[in-house]
């Protein structure tokens, strides 16, 4: 792996890691993001031990590619949750300009992914 690849690895290890750790310890910064009819709780948690596992996966050269995917499918799930939040009034993540903003940011990360995958 060369070594932009390996820095991308460890920024977006390091970022997802923290974001699982993040949904555990303060869910109520992400229970706006989970729609009402959800247990959002139960739902904030199972994402966040998700977004650990596959974070602490891509420090693995075994679970690389696993782990690349698990977080390329992840941005896709999360995908619409972004795009309702951005359209309403009152968005989760805040302003409506973060809430825009975070759309392509999605797809930054599923590029980013990718890129790990197919270097792994």
């Amino acid at each position: 792996m060369d070594t932009i690849s390996l820095f991308l690895k460890i920024i977006l290890g390091v970022l997802f890691c923290f974001a699982g750790i993040m949904h555990i310890i303060k869910p109520k910064i992400f229970k706006n993001f989970i729609p009402d009819f959800l247990p959002k709780l139960v739902v904030n948690y199972i994402f966040g031990v998700l977004e650990f596992i596959v974070g602490l996966g891509l420090f693995f050269t075994n679970f690389t590619k696993y782990a690349a995917a698990g977080i390329f499918i992840l941005m896709i799930i999360f995908l619409p949750i972004h795009i309702w939040d951005a359209t309403k009034i009152r968005p989760a993540i805040g302003s409506k300009k973060i809430a825009y903003l975070r759309i392509p940011l999605q797809f930054l990360l599923m590029y980013w992914a990718y890129f790990i995958y197919i270097n792994a």
